[in-house]
């Protein structure tokens, strides 16, 4: 017998502060049951929505403004109380809020680094180059394929919403030529699950709301430009870690249609109404 005891890993817990309609949320909700038994979460509703009367029409859509309500708990633990905020919980029970990790893709990267996951199983490739081109496009997809989904929603005017779905378009078609690069059908070589695809994918769940509210022309098209980003979308929503994320679509397009109608006032929201992107947001200026 080895003088040397066996050293069992904790198995890392975090009070996990999610919106289930959030896609920003989603890419961690991704990365925690990619992970699932290698870490351990509570998963607690932190953000939500309220209406409020808008009697000044300020909105212009005849709907009541609808504002978003924050736990204390969120608030208390990131500074913009955005979600996911993830919460350190030790082995007596006892969350760390001064340790809280937030911003949606720097959760993925920490709830892979923290997993202890080795190989293919890891969403960070071991491999540096690899690991790098991936950092750089998690980047692009969000500039190019998320952050112009909220234009398509939240812009008033059709010329405006044809330019941001153009632009998502031309986005999806750079996406698709750089699988080219790899053996498919992820990001990275051989099927590896990535930082990338967790970036993209809650928002590619989402395109089918285009269709529903502003008609089919703002459908996805299937284009020979396009033919990897299918197979790609094909793939991994076929994740059985995948499925277990997926909110209801019928929930959900009755949860976006505040945007759809102009009535929602987010960070997001407010950002894309005064003219940037989405991923431009000022916790001061678009504080909703």
């Amino acid at each position: 017998m080895s003088s040397t005891a066996a050293v069992t890993r904790a198995v890392p817990k975090f009070r996990y502060l999610s919106a289930w309609f959030c896609p920003f949320a989603h890419r961690c909700t991704l990365a925690l049951e990619h992970h699932a038994g290698r870490v351990e979460y509570e998963w607690v509703e932190a953000l939500g929505w309220e209406k409020r009367t808008d009697d000044q029409n300020v909105t212009g859509s005849g709907h009541e403004w609808i504002y978003h309500w924050k736990s204390p708990e969120l608030v208390r633990a990131c500074p913009g109380a955005l979600v996911p905020t993830l919460i350190p919980v030790d082995q007596k029970g006892t969350p760390d809020e001064s340790k809280s990790v937030y911003e949606s893709i720097v959760t993925i990267e920490y709830v892979d680094a923290v997993s202890g996951a080795q190989g293919k199983d890891r969403l960070i490739s071991e491999d540096p180059f690899l690991a790098a081109r991936a950092r750089v496009w998690s980047d692009k997809v969000n500039r190019e394929c998320c952050s112009t989904y909220y234009g398509v929603l939240v812009r008033k005017d059709d010329a405006e919403r044809k330019e941001h779905f153009n632009n998502l378009i031309k986005g999806l078609e750079n996406f698709s030529k750089q699988l080219e690069a790899t053996s498919g059908p992820t990001f990275l070589p051989d099927g590896q699950l990535s930082n990338v695809d967790l970036t993209l994918l809650p928002w590619a769940y989402r395109y089918y709301v285009f269709e529903h509210y502003r008609g089919p022309d703002f459908k996805i098209p299937y284009t020979s430009k396009l033919e990897k980003y299918h197979g790609w979308y094909d793939h991994v929503i076929s994740l059985e870690s995948v499925k277990r994320t997926l909110p209801d679509k019928d929930r959900y397009l009755e949860h976006i249609k505040k945007y759809a109608d102009g009535s929602a006032r987010s960070k997001v929201a407010n950002a894309v109404r005064r003219g940037v992107a989405a991923h431009e947001f000022d916790d001061e200026k678009d504080e909703a």
